[in-house]
């Protein structure tokens, strides 16, 4: 069966679930490839017309709400032993650097690092639940949460879902392997240049923290 006939069989309900139960178990604070995930998504809603962009986009908002919200609310009774026990059990997620950079980024920014960290992996996963530790009032957690959820997942499909229209119609005359190729090319572009922005973050925070004056002796 050729490739465009294969997925032309997908459900779409099955991929409107998929995204919304992986973004949604994300931010409830379990390290997945929600944002990987919502990409390539949107890429197939592109390529197939019985699988509806702003369908897609409402259910990895409403995943992305919701899971943030259970996640507030585990943290909530949770407290500080959740992230010790996270810690032990997620130890390249939740290590002790990373809840104390998450920590940092909390106290100085408030909601605000609710919204601006639903665009950045780590304080993803930590958002809902450190929110909860925390103490954050939820109602406004609740408001950062619901407008974060809303233009991160709806801003990605309506990028990546545009990206794809554009560049479906002019590799059509190339076959779908070249689709395909040009579509692998621009994620893995996109997950570069996240991965180098990872780095010069933490290379930032390093010298930040490095003690003015302090002897290399």
């Amino acid at each position: 069966m050729h490739i465009q006939e294969w997925l032309a069989t997908v459900p779409a309900i099955s991929v409107y679930l998929l995204v919304g139960v992986v973004i949604g178990v994300e931010s409830l604070g379990i390290p997945l490839p929600g944002e990987i995930v919502l990409v390539s998504a949107a890429i197939l809603a592109a390529t197939q017309d019985h699988i509806d962009p702003f369908v897609l986009g409402a259910c990895a908002s409403a995943g992305a709400i919701i899971g943030d919200s259970i996640g507030y609310l585990i943290g909530r009774k949770g407290g500080q032993p959740l992230l010790d026990w996270a810690g032990r059990k997620f130890p390249k997620h939740f290590g002790p650097d990373h809840v104390a950079m998450a920590e940092e980024k909390f106290h100085k920014w408030g909601m605000w690092a609710v919204f601006i960290g639903r665009f950045i992996a780590l304080l993803r996963i930590f958002a809902g639940p450190l929110s909860g530790v925390l103490k954050m009032p939820y109602w406004k957690f609740l408001i950062a949460n619901i407008l974060g959820g809303i233009v991160w997942a709806g801003g990605t499909t309506a990028l990546i879902y545009s990206v794809g229209v554009v560049a479906e119609a002019w590799l059509q005359r190339f076959s779908w392997l070249g689709l395909v190729a040009a579509l692998l090319f621009g994620v893995g572009s996109f997950l570069l240049m996240k991965q180098r922005a990872k780095k010069a973050a933490a290379a930032r925070e390093a010298a930040e923290e490095k003690p003015v004056g302090a002897s290399t002796d």
